[in-house]
């Protein structure tokens, strides 16, 4: 029987910048294991799957009594586009809904957790995806040449054009419409702003110790 809202956490082994970075010491405990507990508080979401080609990232999930996938070699590759995994996640997800969330954002907290899944329950009838967003507030360029400010009519910096970016710490979507489009971003998608400090991606060894710095002062 189909769950309503699964919970998938992807975990790549030998991560690229920060080796190990889902497993190494953060604090007290490895960044995976927050992710799992915080996500076991939260009683909306029915099931929680750890989607990994990682032998530790399945003992793991085995120890905190959570389900794991298994994932093939080729989707755990550099060769594997996001488009293509997206699609997997969806054809190997055995929900209604799925919550597509990453570990390396350690600073979200459980209520904020709840409230994007309770704003999705909310306008899912008109919008397909809901996406965590962070506000863009800097001037771009790309090519040699400005793409969101006149260089000749510069504006000071809050008064830039409204952008955000996708920051892929929460996603929900059908399940459906992850595999009709390859994507966890629906054809009318709800973005959810969260700040910078929630939002922040432990991408390198830098982010690592600012986050973990940070997560010691608020958690």
């Amino acid at each position: 029987m189909k769950k309503h809202l699964t919970a998938v956490i992807p975990v790549r082994k030998g991560s690229q910048r920060v080796k190990n970075k889902s497993f190494r010491k953060f604090n007290k405990k490895s960044l995976l294991e927050y992710h799992i507990e915080k996500l076991k508080k939260i009683s909306s979401i029915n099931e929680i799957v750890v989607n990994t080609d990682s032998s530790e990232a399945i003992s793991l999930a085995k120890k905190m009594k959570v389900n794991y996938w298994k994932r093939e070699k080729y989707y755990a590759s550099s060769s594997c586009t996001n488009s293509e995994f997206w699609k997997h996640i969806g054809e190997t997800t055995n929900s209604e809904f799925v919550m597509f969330t990453n570990c390396t954002n350690p600073l979200l907290k459980i209520f904020r957790y709840e409230e994007i899944i309770k704003k999705f329950n909310t306008v899912k009838n008109k919008f397909d995806s809901i996406n965590t967003v962070t506000p863009v507030r800097d001037f771009l360029c790309q090519n040699n040449k400005a793409i969101n400010f006149k260089t000749n009519k510069t504006p000071n910096s809050q008064d830039l054009p409204n952008i955000s970016k996708l920051n892929f710490a929460v996603n929900i979507l059908s399940r459906e419409t992850m595999i009709k489009r390859k994507s966890v971003l629906g054809k009318r998608p709800f973005f959810f702003e969260i700040s910078q400090l929630e939002s922040l991606d432990v991408d390198t060894k830098l982010d690592f110790q600012f986050a973990e710095f940070l997560h010691k002062k608020n958690f």
